[in-house]
C-alpha cells in the first residue's frame, strides 16, 4: 500500500509551489499530474511581483531570470469618447526590485519548480497519473485512487490531500463543500498576432461596438483575448472569421495591417469563463486551493497570483502539523480563513467589472454609466498618479501578501 504525508492533486502553479515548499521543509509529498508534460498553450503566463519575490526568497531568482520572458510595467485602456490609450496602472512606479510582471510561458515556470523540487528527497512528481476519486473512510479523506495513462490503477494514502486540480477538480463533486456560482456575461477567444516595432507595450485594451479585447505584449507577438457574449461561440464562428476580424480591427485599428495572418478558426481557442467558489474549502483530510477552491474571471489577470498565494499560505500553516503527523480540521480551516477575504474581495471587484463595464459593452450599452462618467474617469486617471499606483499594487501583490515558511527559504 502506497503512503505519503501529503498528496497534492494537480501540477499547476499552486500544486508545484505547495509541493516545493513542503518538501523543502522535510514533509513527504507526492504531486499527481494527469498530463505527461506541462505544455498547454494560452494558460495564464503572468508571473506577478509577489511570485517573483517568492522565487527570490527560495533562491530561484537567477534561474528564473534566464528563462525567455517579456517584462510588462504598464496597463493601458482605451478611455473616453476617442478611445485613446491611457495608462491606468503603472507597475514600474512601485518601489522594490520587482516592479514588473514577467510574461513567461507557464510550462517554463512549472519545469523550473519541478526541477528544483526534484532535488528534495521527500518530493515525488508522478506525471501521467490522474486522481480519479478520494479514499473516504469514516467521514475522512485518507488519500486518492488514481489511474495512469497506461491504464494502471492504484491507491495512494495520505495524512492530507490538497486539491490543486483546477475548476474541474474532483473535490467539486463533494456536495458538502457547496459550490457557489456567479453570472458571467462573457467567454473569451484566445489567439495570436505578430507584434511590430512602434506598437504600444505592456497590457493594452481595445474597445469596439459590442466588443472588448485584452492584448498581452509577448515581445514578437501579441497574445490576445477577445471577449464574446456568454454562450455565443458556435453562432459567431458560423458567421465567419473575416467578419470577426473586421470587428476586431475596428476596435484595435493599429493591428489591421496583420489581421490576415490569422487564417483559421483552429488558431482561435475558446475559454469558457467561470466565476465561482466553494463555500467550504475543506473537510477532514482534504483542503482545496487555487482554482479548485475559487475559479476566477480573467478580469485583472490575477488568477495565478491568487493560486500561488494560496499555496504559500497553506504551506506556512501546514508545515508544522504535517511534520508532527497531527494535521487536523482546525489546521485546514485556518488556511481558508486566511485566504477567504482576499478571494471574496477580488471576486466582488470582478463581478463589478462584469456588471458595469464588460456586460454593458458586449450588450451595446455605454460602460461606466455613460459617456460623461467615462470622460470624468479619463480625466481623473490622467491627472492622478497616486490612483494609477492603486491598481498597479493590486495587480502586483493582490490584497494580501503571503510569506513562505522559514523552513522552506534558502
Amino acid at each position: 500500500m502506497e503512503r505519503t504525508t501529503c498528496c497534492v492533486v494537480g501540477g499547476g502553479p499552486a500544486g508545484m509551489v505547495l509541493g516545493l515548499l513542503l518538501a523543502r521543509a522535510g514533509v513527504d509529498v507526492v504531486v499527481l499530474e494527469k498530463h505527461g508534460d506541462f505544455l498547454r498553450d494560452f494558460r495564464g503566463d503572468t508571473v506577478h511581483p509577489s511570485t517573483l519575490a517568492l522565487l527570490d526568497d527560495l533562491g530561484l531568482a537567477e534561474r528564473f531570470a534566464r528563462l525567455p520572458q517579456r517584462r510588462v510595467t504598464t496597463v493601458q485602456l482605451p478611455v473616453g469618447p476617442d478611445r485613446s490609450l491611457i495608462t491606468v496602472g503603472d507597475i514600474g512606479a512601485l518601489r522594490g526590485t520587482y516592479n514588473y510582471i514577467a510574461m513567461v510561458p507557464q510550462w517554463d515556470l512549472l519545469d523550473l519548480l519541478a526541477d528544483e523540487a526534484g532535488r528534495e528527497p521527500s518530493f515525488s512528481l508522478r506525471m501521467n497519473t490522474e486522481a480519479t476519486s478520494f479514499l473516504l473512510e469514516r467521514g475522512r479523506v485518507n488519500g486518492v485512487r488514481y489511474r495512469t495513462s497506461d491504464g494502471r490503477t492504484g491507491e495512494l494514502r495520505a495524512a492530507l490531500t490538497v486539491a490543486c486540480d483546477g475548476r474541474g477538480s474532483i473535490a467539486r463533486a463533494l456536495p458538502e463543500l457547496g459550490l457557489e456560482r456567479f453570472d458571467c456575461p462573457m467567454d473569451a477567444w484566445w489567439f495570436r498576432l505578430p507584434r511590430h516595432e512602434g506598437d504600444p507595450s505592456g497590457l493594452v485594451g481595445g474597445v469596439g461596438d459590442r466588443f472588448f479585447s485584452a492584448l498581452i505584449d509577448r515581445g514578437d507577438y501579441w497574445q490576445i483575448a477577445a471577449l464574446i457574449p456568454k454562450g455565443t461561440d458556435a453562432v459567431l464562428r458560423a458567421q465567419g472569421l473575416d467578419r470577426f476580424m473586421a470587428r476586431f480591427t475596428s476596435a484595435v485599428p493599429w493591428l489591421s495591417d496583420r489581421a490576415h495572418t490569422l487564417t483559421s478558426w483552429d488558431e482561435v481557442k475558446l475559454l469558457d469563463v467561470r466565476l465561482d467558489r466553494l463555500r467550504r474549502w475543506h473537510r477532514p483530510g482534504l483542503l482545496c486551493i487555487g482554482d479548485a477552491a475559487h475559479a476566477m474571471s480573467p478580469v485583472f489577470g490575477i488568477g495565478i497570483n491568487l493560486a500561488v498565494e494560496d499555496a504559500v499560505a497553506a504551506a506556512r500553516h501546514l508545515v508544522r502539523p504535517l511534520g508532527e503527523g497531527r494535521v487536523g480540521l482546525r489546521d485546514v480551516r485556518r488556511v481558508q480563513r486566511r485566504r477567504w477575504p482576499t478571494t471574496a474581495g477580488t471576486q466582488a471587484l470582478q463581478r463589478l467589472a462584469h456588471a458595469r463595464v464588460i456586460g454593458p459593452l458586449l450588450a451595446g450599452e455605454p460602460a461606466f454609466g455613460g459617456p460623461e462618467p467615462a470622460r470624468r474617469l479619463a480625466e481623473f486617471v490622467t491627472t492622478s498618479r497616486r490612483f494609477r499606483r492603486l491598481p498597479a499594487y493590486f495587480l502586483a501583490y493582490g490584497a494580501l501578501r503571503e510569506r513562505p515558511p522559514e523552513q522552506s527559504v534558502r
